[in-house]
């Protein structure tokens, strides 16, 4: 399995996502702003790898801090704080993470040790998100049938998080038990993540991968290829809305109309308990040039009107169940508080 991120005692190495499939390239630093512009880019991408990414910035920042005070310390960590969650509105888990990261600024001791703690709880964030996606990994492998032909969209791989994946956690878990026939994969447009990274990831374990356009699904669908969809999520609100990748929402209204099972899979990190439905998630609009000059070419008129966001809100009721690492959760969805939600099973 690679790794998308690790901690290397004061320095951080990732790989370049944007590199993928072609170069596997990583990049090593000691400095938050690469960590942050690095998000920024989707040279690190993925809701919780960004949150993992994020924990390590601020953990970075208190490395390089040179002074001694703890007023200027904390003005600097929080300095990075903000910066760090500056670069993508929509990912639940950046946020998440550097909460736990901020409460640490307010405990009592010396820089010295405020700086260990901030490390170890960077440590400890990447842990758990490796340890959660296994555990989504077992939990949607009771929902994957034999022979199973899976539609996924976008990555949810370990490029997308700290450990096997989420909803891919679920795939290739299901694959160890002889259960998956081929997994069709979205290209996800217009930077192509199911293309240029799921499938990659896939091929690496050996699954039987069949790459489609996004506008092909539906077709598919009605074809009877597919037996059920899972995708990830980027922010749960507490009523089930899912905001994913753009283009998920289109998915899911597929599978509602041919009654295929519509399945999300996510840590409960994922889950924000402020957001009490999907009207309310901020959504990211990203550069318009990702459209019109993908990958480099042009391939619309010059100032053309764009519109480019970069997730949708996929409604409660167009969701199956909502896999994370504490169970599965089915309809009606009310997660009130998610580090204490327990599955209506």
């Amino acid at each position: 399995m690679v790794k998308a991120i690790e901690w290397c005692g004061d320095s951080v190495r990732f790989i370049d996502q944007t590199q993928l499939p072609l170069n596997e390239t990583y990049i090593q630093t000691d400095d938050y702003l690469i960590i942050a512009e690095a998000i920024r880019e989707l040279k690190i991408r993925g809701a919780p790898l960004i949150g993992v990414a994020a924990a390590y910035g601020v953990a970075l920042a208190s490395c390089r801090f040179s002074g001694r005070t703890y007023s200027s310390f904390s003005q600097e960590i929080n300095r990075a704080i903000e910066e760090l969650a500056s670069t993508r509105p929509t990912a639940m888990n950046l946020f998440w993470a550097l909460d736990r990261m901020k409460k640490i600024i307010n405990e009592s001791g010396s820089v010295d040790q405020i700086r260990k703690i901030l490390i170890e709880e960077a440590i400890n964030i990447h842990r758990e998100d490796e340890q959660m996606c296994r555990r989504i990994g077992k939990n949607g492998n009771a929902l994957i049938p034999a022979n199973a032909n899976i539609l996924t969209h976008c990555n949810t791989g370990a490029l997308a998080t700290g450990g096997a994946g989420t909803a891919q956690s679920i795939i290739t878990t299901a694959h160890e038990h002889g259960k998956v026939h081929k997994v069709y994969v979205d290209e996800t447009r217009p930077l192509l993540q199911g293309a240029r990274l799921t499938t990659w990831e896939l091929m690496k374990v050996g699954i039987d991968v069949i790459l489609i356009t996004d506008s092909m699904a539906a077709f598919l669908m009605q074809q009877k290829k597919i037996d059920l969809v899972v995708v990830g999520a980027d922010r749960i609100a507490v009523n089930g809305d899912v905001a994913n990748k753009i283009g998920t929402y289109s998915v899911a209204i597929a599978a509602k109309h041919h009654g295929i099972p519509f399945y999300v899979a996510a840590p409960t990190s994922t889950i924000d308990p402020a957001i009490s439905c999907g009207d309310k998630i901020p959504l990211e609009e990203r550069n318009s040039n990702e459209i019109t000059e993908g990958f480099g070419k042009r391939t619309a008129p010059l100032e053309v009107n764009v519109y480019s966001p970069a997730f949708d809100i996929t409604p409660a009721s167009l969701v199956t169940a909502i896999i994370t690492d504490r169970g599965i959760f089915y309809p009606p969805f009310n997660f009130v508080a998610h580090r204490s939600v327990t599955p209506n099973v």
